[in-house]
């Protein structure tokens, strides 16, 4: 596939990308071909099990696809030599389960996204405080994740995946095990960011019907393979 020059190529493109497991018995993924405009809010539904989360993986450069090619603002990922640099300056990670350090408070936990990006100690607390007031956390830089609400953990984890500006944000379920209040927030915040950060596109699995309904467009994975997409006005 040739690639686009990097400032007109999407945001993200998948080209028969397949996943399989157990010496290819299981097909996580079996010929996902999709692409996401710059900018572009994304759902992806479906059950449990139809490659949602492994999809994400492999964006993510988490793991590597069986075959295909999955280009990230036209780049083919496959030659990226360090990872973690990868998804510390491009990816915005967030999931379900929010993967909080709980010997930290809210403040270091956006703070250590930020390690080796080059920003001094006092340029990190200053940004993740601005970004935990973003994310309507003022005043609970402090506390630790064990004394805040499932929500609010949640929006750590969000203030933490855009602590270096990235240009894709990955959600993996991220409002699967929140009370209704709790949804309603993530709900005004992702809304937020589509209208502040016309440069974010941001891909969300998820079976939350609400949050899909939210979403620019919504796609459906079944078995390891797209069934269904229907684009929403916004």
């Amino acid at each position: 596939m040739s690639e686009s020059h990097p400032d007109e190529a999407p945001a993200l493109q998948l080209v028969d990308v397949r996943k399989y497991f157990d010496n290819g018995e299981v097909k996580a993924l079996d010929g996902v071909n999709l692409t996401v405009p710059r900018g572009e809010f994304l759902a992806v539904t479906g059950p449990s099990g139809g490659g949602k989360s492994t999809m994400l993986h492999l964006i993510a450069a988490l793991d590597r696809p069986t075959s295909g090619t999955v280009c990230v603002g036209g780049f083919d990922i496959a030659h990226i030599k360090d990872p973690a640099a990868y998804r510390r300056e491009q990816i915005g990670l967030v999931f379900q389960l929010h993967n909080l350090l709980p010997q930290l408070t809210a403040a270091q936990n956006v703070e250590i996204a930020m390690f080796g990006t080059g920003l001094s100690r006092t340029q990190r607390r200053q940004r993740a405080l601005g970004l935990l007031a973003d994310v309507d956390l003022a005043g609970r830089e402090k506390r630790p994740p064990t004394k805040l609400s499932g929500g609010e953990r949640q929006r750590v984890a969000i203030a933490r995946a855009l602590a270096n500006e990235p240009t894709l944000m990955l959600a993996d379920e991220p409002t699967g095990s929140l009370d209704e209040h709790s949804v309603d927030r993530i709900l005004a915040l992702f809304a937020r960011l589509r209208d502040e950060r016309s440069d974010l596109t941001m891909v969300v699995v998820t079976h939350d019907k609400r949050l899909a309904a939210a979403a620019d467009r919504v796609v459906q994975l079944r078995d390891g393979r797209i069934e269904q997409s229907a684009t929403r006005s916004r």
